[in-house]
């Protein structure tokens, strides 16, 4: 379908540092497939694995709306606003970059690795000011339903970004079924697949696959076996 584009874990990206083993969905450091620069407003997608204590040292980012999603194990993380905070499977984070930060992240285990997602999403504002936030969020609360852990509202659940952008959480059980309707007419939505098999539009998404679809206003998940996902509605346009 031309609604659709499919990105299967095997044809993603890598990086193989040593400390770090790096799957990119989207073109990034010295990855770079012009088909694969972005979906809308989604510029990144990164799928990491950082040895017990290693990690990345300071760096700077500005303009862009970073959200961090460990998968396993105890991130660190460091920034020039004063923030020190460990984030872990469970929680969420999230750094407007903004006018500029600067920040590092840490496997904060001297035994055990640390997985994580890392998104970076084009922001809808520029030059705001930086800031940090993060959160524990109720993994129980996702089990057969679409958990919401980032939207552009203060006082909706989860974090908030500068962005008409909402992300859900998701572990649905074997041969559960749901229907994910969309926020806002024309955005599109990506679906990566954390664990387990799911079959969407047809398609059956496996282990680390990606799946993007667009113009339409509801999709719907159907489990065939036990999974984990994450689905990020985005809108098409960068701004």
């Amino acid at each position: 379908m031309s609604n659709m584009i499919l990105h299967k874990a095997g044809t993603r990206g890598q990086a193989d540092h040593g400390w770090l083993q790096a799957k990119y969905t989207f073109s990034f450091a010295n990855y770079y497939d012009p088909e694969r620069v972005h979906f809308g407003v989604l510029r990144v997608l990164n799928d990491d694995a950082v040895a017990p204590g290693m990690g990345f040292g300071m760096h700077p980012h500005d303009n862009m709306e970073i959200i961090t999603i460990p998968l396993s194990g105890d991130l660190e993380h460091r920034d020039n606003m004063g923030n020190t905070a460990v984030v872990k499977y469970g929680d969420i984070q999230v750094m407007s970059a903004g006018t500029g930060v600067t920040h590092s992240e840490y496997n904060a285990s001297r035994e055990h690795p640390v997985r994580l997602l890392q998104i970076w999403v084009f922001p809808d504002k520029h030059n705001v000011s930086p800031r940090y936030d993060q959160m524990s969020l109720d993994v129980s609360d996702r089990v057969n339903r679409f958990q919401q852990v980032v939207s552009p509202h203060t006082d909706d659940a989860g974090l908030w970004i500068h962005q008409q952008a909402w992300f859900h959480l998701s572990k649905f059980d074997k041969g559960y079924s749901d229907t994910y309707h969309f926020k806002t007419p024309g955005n599109g939505l990506y679906i990566f697949i954390i664990s387990g098999t799911v079959t969407v539009a047809g398609q059956e998404l496996s282990d680390r696959d990606g799946l993007g679809i667009r113009d339409v206003s509801e999709v719907t998940i159907a489990a065939t076996s036990d999974a984990e996902f994450l689905l990020m509605e985005v809108p098409m346009d960068i701004r």
